[in-house]
């Protein structure tokens, strides 16, 4: 108990220099550095803007992280007054000159902590600072020391600010961009915005905002409803992508010129670990897309991709479908009579698979009772999800027995049985009695298999 006291009369000190906001921006000159990160985070949590802009003035650290605090609606404006008040004029003195902060990170990560520990005084660093710009603050510092070392040449003073962008039009977005762009004028050429986490919802409208990105910082990019030549032109800006998202994709022709641009961009992409295409046509032409990623792809998503048997059939012999750890087909109709290539693809991810989604795909009995012994040599899922098949009951009783011996698959998505529809998955022909019935019994299975830790849940009406 005595060692929880020193924390909490720390937390009262702080709660008692926070209720006086002039108080607390005037003690932030004597204050210790070592209080500036738990003042930072109290400032932050209860909202004192003018205080938090005063702590980014004189920051006594050389990166900032938003880290793990939580960033709700009303604090938006918190973020737009710390980057307004983020120091970015030019050194005028010496290369020392000034606050310490150089990394402003305004991404929510939970693993993340306000600020890096400092491996020396005289070389601090920053672990998430940008690695891929020629314009990163660590590419020009070290650009700056190399020709002014043994000078007092004045140098520049470069920072960087770190962030993830979700362009969709709306007013927030927009005040938000015209902040950033007053920004970058006022420092004159020294802040580097660098978006590690890029969205865009209709790329047509947002080509002025992309043209002040330096998009060889993003690792993830997600565009929904865009061109396939808008998309292709923002590829070629990226070199290092790990998560490629596109849904709702619109283009003339697979066999056309944009597409074998938009091939050759993904085939540059060797850090490329997760690939989601959602609604992009690709009936017969998945091997053109498989051919060119690389081998050490973890995850991929192709539902309402109008897959193909022929399609299945080459994925069962690509070696880049050998490594997966999460595979979702759904929504791709599966009416072939052979599953052997099906089989074969499950096969090959029996040592990595964890996640594998083939919901709506208009699976039947014969066709899961085929894949079942593939699917209980994937020792190491964790998620399955089939729902919206026509299954029957019995079906569904034999799959729950070869499943729940597998230990470590805790959640299964399964279909609701054919017998508990009038007409199978037509709107209103459910009978809610029935499902209850089928809930039941699944879990007195469990329960019977010792298996309380697996939840199999459905989608309903």
């Amino acid at each position: 108990m005595d060692g929880m006291i020193p924390n909490r009369l720390l937390d009262l000190a702080i709660q008692s220099l926070l209720s006086n906001e002039s108080a607390a921006i005037k003690a932030l000159e004597d204050i210790p550095r070592e209080l500036f990160v738990p003042l930072f985070i109290a400032a932050f949590k209860g909202g004192h803007k003018n205080t938090l802009s005063a702590m980014v003035k004189v920051w006594p650290f050389y990166c900032l992280h938003i880290g793990s605090l939580r960033i709700w609606d009303p604090q938006h404006e918190l973020l737009k007054a710390i980057i307004e008040n983020l120091p970015v004029h030019p050194a005028q003195t010496s290369a020392f000159w000034g606050p310490k902060l150089r990394i402003l990170d305004l991404r929510q990560d939970t693993n993340c902590r306000i600020t890096c520990p400092e491996v020396s005084t005289k070389s601090p660093s920053c672990f998430h600072s940008c690695i891929y710009s020629d314009s990163s603050i660590t590419k020009i510092e070290r650009q700056l020391r190399f020709i002014n070392s043994g000078c007092k040449t004045l140098l520049p003073r470069p920072v960087e600010l770190i962030l993830d962008l979700f362009l969709d039009g709306s007013l927030i977005e927009k005040d938000f961009l015209i902040l950033l762009m007053h920004k970058i004028e006022e420092s004159l050429g020294c802040l580097h915005v660098c978006c590690r986490d890029l969205q865009i919802d209709k790329p047509c409208k947002c080509k002025c905002t992309l043209k002040f990105l330096d998009l060889q910082c993003v690792d993830q990019l997600s565009v929904d409803r865009g061109s396939l030549s808008d998309i292709t032109s923002i590829l070629g800006q990226m070199g290092h992508l790990e998560s490629l998202t596109l849904s709702n994709v619109t283009f003339r022709s697979l066999r056309g010129k944009v597409f074998k641009i938009f091939l050759s961009h993904l085939q540059r992409m060797e850090n490329l670990k997760e690939l989601s295409f959602s609604s992009f046509r690709l009936k017969n032409h998945l091997d053109r897309v498989l051919r060119v990623l690389p081998p050490g792809l973890d995850f991929l998503y192709l539902p309402f991709c109008g897959l193909s048997y022929r399609d299945i059939r080459f994925m069962s012999q690509s070696p880049h479908v050998t490594h997966l750890k999460q595979l979702n087909l759904s929504n791709n109709l599966m009416y072939w009579d052979d599953f052997g290539p099906f089989h074969t693809v499950l096969s090959n991810l029996s040592g990595t698979l964890q996640h594998l989604e083939i919901n709506h795909c208009h699976i039947s009995d014969s066709a899961i009772s085929a894949l079942i012994p593939a699917l209980i040599r994937c020792t190491h899922l964790r998620v399955l999800g089939f729902a919206s098949n026509p299954i029957t009951m019995p079906m569904l009783v034999n799959i729950m027995h070869h499943l729940t011996p597998m230990m470590e698959l805790k959640y299964v998505i399964y279909p609701i049985p054919l017998h508990c529809y009038e007409r199978w998955h037509f709107h209103g022909s459910l009978d809610r009695r029935k499902l209850a019935i089928v809930q039941l019994q699944l879990e007195a299975m469990l329960e019977l298999a010792q298996r309380e830790d697996m939840n199999w849940v459905t989608y309903c009406e």
